[in-house]
């Protein structure tokens, strides 16, 4: 397929470029970063110079392809003024969206966010009735960038409603790539898990969730469908059950039974329920923070990604 990735030179677009690469579809990459004359990406992949926000732009890149994998934003509410993420990131999807119907695009992957429940930049705290969450979970977002991802789920809704596209919507967890983010950003979490997690102790291997991405530009479907995509294990050495009871003790939690794929012996389940991105595009999950750290939350020495 003819497969365009916005946010190309982000950490999720960029392995979801080589993802798609390596399994034979032609790439386009767009970004806002200038392109390289003479080599226009690592790879020699085909890159354009877009910016999302600009709907002349966007209708002139996706033109001509047969799938959209949507991975740009500005990924948090905390280091931008709220209007600023809010606007770019509603404002490039609903352009991407656009774009997609009136091309005749028969896919979109459209990269939402863990953070559509609202529990993570809750300015008033709030907790789920159950764990691991799934799809089932209601949207109750309070910060710009949980609506923002939220009002473009619903305008994919809207699309599905009034064209022939299809999308699939990832949410994925907190985004790992290497060994030097497993240790910055779980490392801490893993030699002290009784902290309490907004995640839940969730997070999402880059390479996996890359995986889940050309799953969802291939697998036949119709309609919208939003699905979670994160480890099976959660970034400690417990059980979930002991790790609720410990950071949320008066909190009414109930932790219900995963039907997402069996954790390594000895290991506590996800926060997150993967299990319909397991079933819908037959992705299956292979790596864990183990993989990359000891026990302790340290670098194993023989690990190379």
């Amino acid at each position: 397929m003819r497969v365009l990735v916005t946010g190309a030179r982000g950490k999720v677009g960029g392995a979801a470029v080589a993802e798609l690469h390596h399994g034979g579809h032609e790439v386009t990459a767009t970004d806002l970063g200038a392109p390289a004359y003479g080599d226009s990406s690592p790879d020699g992949l085909h890159y354009v110079q877009a910016d999302l926000t600009d709907a002349g732009a966007v209708h002139a890149i996706v033109r001509g392809m047969d799938a959209v994998v949507h991975a740009a934003a500005i990924p948090d509410p905390i280091h931008h003024a709220p209007h600023v993420v809010f606007s770019n990131n509603v404002m490039a999807g609903f352009n991407v969206v656009e774009a997609c119907v009136r091309w005749q695009v028969p896919r979109l992957v459209n990269i939402s966010s863990e953070t559509v429940p609202g529990f993570i930049f809750a300015e008033r705290p709030i907790l789920p009735s159950y764990l691991p969450i799934d799809e089932q979970t209601p949207p109750t977002p309070q910060d710009p960038y949980a609506f923002g991802k939220h009002v473009i789920e619903q305008w994919c809704d809207a699309a599905v409603a009034r064209s022939e596209l299809s999308v699939v919507s990832i949410r994925p967890s907190w985004v790992q790539r290497d060994a030097e983010d497993y240790e910055r950003n779980l490392g801490p979490i893993i030699r002290d898990p009784t902290q309490p997690s907004l995640g839940f102790w969730s997070y999402t291997d880059n390479d996996d969730l890359a995986a889940a991405i050309r799953l969802a530009a291939e697998v036949p479907l119709t309609g919208h469908e939003v699905v979670y995509v994160a480890q099976p294990d959660n970034a400690t050495n417990q059980h979930l059950d002991d790790l609720v009871t410990v950071a949320f003790p008066d909190a009414d939690i109930e932790i219900k039974n995963s039907t997402a794929a069996p954790v390594q012996p000895g290991t506590g389940r996800s926060g997150i329920d993967s299990s319909k991105a397991q079933r819908l595009l037959g992705w299956t999950p292979t790596r864990s923070w183990r993989d990359a750290l000891d026990d302790n939350g340290r670098p194993r020495q023989e690990d190379n990604r």
